[in-house]
């Protein structure tokens, strides 16, 4: 285990000479703010409170943010360091494959929670000082942060699966970003439009449940936007609460399962790979 710390804490050292925390975090941070400004103002329209509306103006944003951030710290953690020649130079002391693995992914989601909590923190700050939100909204606002780290995490997985496969970095890179567009763009326009052909013949109830469930994005999305009867109203989501696949405890552990998934597979990957 202390192995493990040693690699995580040499990760957020390099992400820290690179830039990587002060530049995710000032991202959010900027992007929070002015969503938290801007969305609070028509919650008289609405019929929300004030921090419900920016739950949901931050969950959207996360879903194209987070992954995006994820995927740009973790595509190269493998193979840029067989490029560059570090990673034989680390395996030469006495550390095994997968120890290289969970202290590379441990550093990467410390780097990306602290980002994510600092960032949307000051935000709910904000937003405090100015008396703006209520205490109702306070919960749902804690799980969006919690379940945005937990999305970033999958990512970071994914990210490390890609590394372990190829051989580059460029083609590392290139795979990042078609995997970042497919899961938080290309999906939901391939879902609606089978939706919209279908016409209800083929996907049911059941089906389609299981098709969200595939996505991680779009489970981080039910799990924020229909988590409180006050949010689902507001964002369009209060159907989505009574189907007891979509609760969120499966929304949970379906995110988990797309953390625990990716890793196996980049560990059994990493450890067949020549260096």
């Amino acid at each position: 285990m202390t192995t493990i710390l040693l690699l995580a804490e040499k990760e957020i050292r390099e992400g820290l000479r690179n830039r990587w925390v002060i530049a995710a975090t000032a991202l959010l941070a900027t992007l929070a703010l002015t969503l938290s400004f801007l969305g609070s103002a028509p919650t008289g329209n609405v019929g929300a409170g004030a921090l419900d509306v920016v739950v949901i103006s931050l969950a959207s944003l996360t879903i194209f943010i987070v992954p995006l951030i994820a995927l740009l710290i973790s595509h190269d953690a493998i193979v840029g360091e067989i490029e560059r020649g570090t990673m034989t130079l680390l395996l030469s002391y006495p550390v095994r494959r997968r120890q290289v693995l969970v202290g590379k992914f441990l550093g990467h989601l410390a780097i990306l929670a602290f980002a994510t909590f600092a960032g949307y923190g000051l935000a709910a700050a904000a937003l405090a000082a100015t008396g703006k939100a209520g205490g109702g909204g306070w919960s749902a606002f804690a799980v969006m942060i919690a379940s945005s780290t937990l999305l970033g995490a999958v990512f970071v997985a994914i990210g490390y699966l890609i590394s372990a496969l190829v051989r580059d970095r460029g083609t590392a890179g290139g795979l990042a970003v078609a995997i970042w567009l497919l899961f938080v763009v290309i999906y939901d326009m391939a879902l609606l439009g089978v939706l919209v052909a279908d016409q209800g013949r083929l996907v049911s109830g059941g089906v389609l449940d299981a098709l969200l469930l595939l996505n991680p994005t779009d489970a981080y999305r039910l799990l924020n936007l229909s988590g409180s009867a006050d949010i689902a109203s507001a964002s369009g989501m209060a159907g989505m609460i009574r189907s007891p696949a979509l609760a969120p405890a499966a929304l949970v552990g379906a995110l988990v399962a797309w953390v625990l998934a990716p890793m196996s597979l980049a560990a059994l990957a990493f450890s067949r790979r020549p260096l």
